[in-house]
C-alpha cells in the first residue's frame, strides 16, 4: 500500500508555487544554489558515501516547469528538467542555458491502461479520458502518439493532471490511459493492477538536461563548481549500479514508496544512469520537441532550440 507520508509529501509538492515556500538546505552565503527533485541523486549522496566537492544550498521542487520559473527569477544557479520547460522559458528570453544532458531511463516513461481499458493501441485513443502532466514529458509523448495517428487533442477528452491527482483519477477508473512517468509507473502497476501500452522508447530522446544561470556560467569560481557538483552526481549513478538492493532500501526511507517498487523500477530500465554529449544530436532532439508544441498550437512561435545550449561544460 501506498504510504500516507509520500501521499502527504506529495499532496503538499504539488501546491507549491513560490520558492519562498521550498525546503532548502543552508550550507553558506557562497553555496551553489542548486534545485533538486524528490529521490534524484542528491538525496543518496551520503548512503554512497560521497562528500560534495563544495558547498551546496539545495531548494526542492516538485517539477521542471517551476525550477525554470526560479531561474527566471535569479533565484538558483543549478536545475534539473526534461527538453519541455526551456522551450516554454525561451519564449521570455528567461537568463539560463543548458549545460549538460543526463541519459535517463526511457522504460521511465510509460503509457498505462487500467484493467478493461478499450485502449489498446495509440489508434483507439480517439474519444477517450487521456491522462497526461502539462508542459512535461507525458504532454510531449501524448502529443507525439496523436500525431503518430493523424489525431490531435480535439479528438480526445484530454486530461491535464499533476502526477498525483492523476495516480488518484486512474485507480478511479476515471481514465481510459495515462501518460506518465517516474515511480508512478510502479505505483499503477502494482496497486491498480495497470498494464503498460507503451514505453518511451521510438517516441522519446531520454534526454534530461541541466540548466545553470548566465550569470553562474561566466563566474568562473561557480563554472568550477557546477562542473564537480554534475560529476558528483555520475558517482552517485554509479553506486547505484553496484548496490541496487541498498538503493532501493534508501530509496523507501526518502519517499515512503516501498523498496521492492524501486526495485522493479530498476530491473526494468532501459540503461544505467549516465552523462551524455551536448552535441547537436541533443539540440536537434530538442529541436523536434519545439517544433511539434508549434505545429499543434501549443507554442505562439517557432523557437530555435540551438540558442537554449551551452558547450562550455566537459563532463
Amino acid at each position: 500500500m501506498l504510504r500516507r507520508q509520500f501521499l502527504n509529501h506529495a499532496l503538499v509538492a504539488g501546491g507549491l508555487a513560490s520558492l519562498g515556500q521550498l525546503s532548502w538546505v543552508q550550507a553558506s552565503a557562497q553555496a551553489l544554489r542548486v534545485a533538486r527533485m524528490k529521490g534524484d541523486a542528491t538525496y543518496y549522496m551520503s548512503a554512497a558515501g560521497i562528500e560534495p566537492a563544495g558547498p551546496v544550498e539545495y531548494f526542492e521542487f516538485p517539477g521542471g516547469n517551476l525550477v525554470t520559473e526560479a531561474m527566471t527569477s535569479n533565484q538558483l544557479d543549478l536545475g534539473p528538467m526534461s527538453e519541455i520547460p526551456p522551450i516554454f522559458s525561451a519564449e521570455r528570453n528567461a537568463p539560463f542555458k543548458l549545460i549538460a544532458v543526463w541519459k535517463s531511463d526511457l522504460s521511465g516513461q510509460a503509457v498505462l491502461t487500467p484493467p478493461g481499458s478499450p485502449v489498446i493501441d495509440f489508434d483507439h485513443l480517439k474519444g477517450r479520458r487521456i491522462g497526461y502532466v502539462r508542459s512535461t514529458t507525458s504532454h510531449y509523448f501524448l502529443l507525439k502518439a496523436l500525431n503518430e495517428r493523424g489525431l490531435s487533442f480535439a479528438d480526445i477528452t484530454p486530461v491535464p493532471l499533476t502526477p498525483q491527482d492523476g495516480f488518484a483519477a486512474f485507480k478511479a477508473g476515471q481514465l481510459d490511459a495515462w501518460f506518465i512517468y517516474g515511480i508512478f509507473i510502479q505505483l499503477a502497476k502494482f496497486q491498480a493492477n495497470a498494464k503498460v501500452l507503451k514505453t518511451g522508447h521510438g517516441y522519446l530522446s531520454g534526454n534530461i538536461a541541466y540548466a545553470a544561470s548566465n550569470e553562474a556560467i561566466a563566474n568562473p569560481e561557480k563554472h568550477q563548481s557546477i562542473r564537480a557538483f554534475l560529476l558528483d552526481q555520475q558517482k552517485v549513478w554509479d553506486w547505484q549500479d553496484r548496490n541496487p538492493t541498498q538503493w532501493a532500501q534508501v530509496s523507501e526511507e526518502i519517499t515512503g514508496v516501498p523498496a521492492a517498487l524501486y526495485l522493479d523500477q530498476y530491473n526494468n530500465r532501459s540503461h544505467a544512469s549516465r552523462w551524455g554529449t551536448v552535441d547537436e544530436e541533443a539540440i536537434r532532439s530538442q529541436q523536434q520537441v519545439a517544433d511539434l508544441f508549434y505545429e499543434t498550437k501549443v507554442l505562439k512561435k517557432p523557437i530555435d532550440a540551438s540558442l537554449l545550449w551551452d558547450k562550455s561544460f566537459t563532463l
